[in-house]
């Protein structure tokens, strides 16, 4: 198996491709004419947003994502060679900064914001070494 889509639910689909758009430089891919679902162009793996109402659709309860909660136990990086431009960038477009960029041990640089809907995007340099690296 290998990793296909990552789709996170949102109140607004159409919004947060906007939104991501502005902020991370992610083209919107597609928007499904319902739009309750679209889809970033973000490389192999594809960054989808469904809506809300496409959980309650399919049966699934879910814990909506909201930006007066703790973020949910997951998040969404996106790797740049210039992680203070991109976190500078996500903040004029409406992020809330969680941590400024920081040099780490390992050599890389890291930062968090959340989105618009609450969640947590990770803005990060790329792992030296690592696979697709270079």
């Amino acid at each position: 198996m290998k990793l296909g889509y990552i789709i996170i639910y949102v109140a607004d689909v159409p919004a947060t491709l906007a939104f991501y758009e502005a902020a991370f430089g992610a083209r919107i891919r597609f928007v499904h004419d319902s739009q309750l679902y679209g889809e970033l162009d973000t490389g192999s793996t594809v960054l989808a947003f469904a809506g809300n109402e496409a959980a309650e659709m399919a049966d699934l309860a879910i814990r909506p994502n909201d930006p007066a909660t703790p973020a949910a136990g997951w998040e969404v990086c996106f790797v740049t060679d210039d992680v203070a431009a991109a976190f500078d960038r996500a903040l004029a477009q409406g992020c809330t900064a969680v941590t400024r960029p920081e040099a780490k041990p390992w050599g890389q640089t890291v930062s968090y914001v959340r989105d618009m809907n609450g969640c947590l995007v990770e803005i990060a340099s790329p792992v030296a070494g690592a696979p697709g690296d270079g």
